[in-house]
């Protein structure tokens, strides 16, 4: 098992943004975490890459305990996390951006080989690769957000809304390169507003309503699941 949360709570000062969630992660998993937006699903995945800080509870990544350990000692370990909003560093080249995902690695060598993989993946990033962060369109920033994390080499990558705000064929790009990525035998955990995407990709999922999992099951059965057709799925 990558990832065993057991029993995590998280307070924003008073309020309760997570109650006693558990859940977990096998090695070359996807599993994803669908409900409406204030549920707990990004409030899961920052707990995981230590930007926020839980109030009971145990995480255990790979087998260690990192609930006690700080965002980059977490990322040492072997999580990268893609926030929400495609967050690039605006005055940088792209090739910056993407340099600065390996800040904590040392082996120069394999750097650049993950920065031709990087380039497989995306290939628009290649050909603007001196262009800065900030004259990139939304899917263009989405890819460079995305490999700045597959830079660091991860065990697992944390995906929270890849597809917010992209157009269709940009989704389904983001969408396969998800898969691609997965058969490479990286692990990872998917936050998506689009769940019928999300429940394609994924192998198991985690439902969320008011802070705390719901409902979880393997993806076929999720599908199939009347509630989650009416809420999350359109009725089909």
């Amino acid at each position: 098992m990558l990832i065993d949360i057991k029993n995590a709570v998280v307070h924003y000062d008073k309020v309760i943004a997570l109650k006693e969630a558990s859940l977990n992660l096998n090695n070359g998993e996807i599993i994803t975490l669908i409900g409406s937006n204030g549920a707990g699903k990004s409030t899961l995945l920052r707990s995981l890459s230590g930007l926020v800080k839980i109030s009971s509870g145990e995480i255990w990544f790979d087998n260690k305990r990192i609930d006690k350990l700080p965002p980059e000692r977490i990322a040492a370990a072997g999580i990268a996390h893609v926030p929400e909003g495609s967050h690039v560093f605006p005055d940088m080249t792209v090739l910056e951006n993407l340099y600065m995902g390996a800040y904590l690695r040392k082996d120069n060598k394999e750097i650049k080989n993950t920065l031709e993989k990087v380039y497989e993946h995306f290939p628009r990033l290649r050909e603007r690769k001196k262009q800065s962060g900030n004259s990139l369109s939304g899917g263009e920033k989405q890819m460079l957000a995305i490999g700045r994390a597959l830079m660091a080499k991860p065990k697992l990558l944390l995906m929270d809304e890849p597809s917010l705000g992209l157009a269709p064929i940009v989704v389904q790009e983001i969408g396969e390169v998800i898969k691609s990525l997965n058969k490479e035998g990286v692990s990872i955990i998917l936050v998506e507003q689009n769940a019928r995407m999300a429940l394609k990709l994924a192998q198991r999922g985690y439902v969320f309503e008011k802070g705390k999992i719901v409902l979880e099951g393997n993806t076929s059965e999720l599908i199939s699941n009347k509630l989650i057709k009416e809420i999350y799925l359109g009725g089909a």
